[in-house]
């Protein structure tokens, strides 16, 4: 299958199909269920998402331009009913919130934008640590955590996520060899929050 628009250029189009083949054969997530994608970008994980049949997506990020994008390439696929909203993640004061940041929901994706945040200038750690409660506040007791990293590895991510994150799941990608270590280029890991 070849997209019309590109992917983000650090995962590709086999990530996102990977992690949405995941979440499609898993018998706990169900097409009605609401999905939000951070820091959605131009959009394709939710268009992908729409075209195998779920129905209540949202996607936020931070850029203006990146939701103008989506929303144009949405409608040019038929998909007008994907919402797309831009909305702040690591903000400690949510004066005027977007209210898709307000709610919950069964699924919350994030392919890069932890990675994003971890690379911004300052104190990244304060930036991470608001994204974290953002994605706790934004889930239900049964909710999905899925987050793909090209920056950090397994054992990093748990390190961060374990004080209140269960891991679940790796969706398995392609691993390589080197100096006598097993490594891979992208890091997919599913989680539930801890009861």
């Amino acid at each position: 299958m070849t997209l019309k628009y590109p992917t983000d250029c650090r995962f590709g189009e086999e990530t996102m199909e990977k992690v949405v083949d995941w979440f499609e054969d898993n018998e706990d997530i169900c097409k009605e269920d609401t999905i939000i994608d951070l820091g959605s970008g131009n959009g394709m994980m939710c268009i992908e998402l729409r075209k195998r049949g779920f129905l209540h997506l949202t996607g936020v990020d931070y850029s203006e331009l990146a939701i103008t994008l989506s929303k144009s390439v949405a409608k040019s696929e038929g998909f007008e009913d994907i919402e797309f909203v831009a909305g702040d993640l690591i903000t400690e004061e949510r004066l005027n919130p977007c209210t898709c940041l307000t709610r919950q929901y069964k699924l919350v994706l994030d392919k890069g934008t932890y990675d994003a945040i971890s690379l911004m200038p300052g104190d990244s750690l304060v930036a991470r640590k608001q994204y974290l409660k953002t994605v706790k506040d934004i889930m239900r007791p049964e909710s999905w955590f899925s987050i793909t990293s090209c920056n950090w590895t397994k054992d990093q991510l748990l390190d961060f996520f374990k004080e209140d994150f269960q891991l679940v799941k790796q969706i398995p990608f392609r691993t390589f060899q080197f100096g006598g270590q097993t490594g891979s280029t992208v890091t997919s890991l599913v989680f539930k929050l801890k009861t």
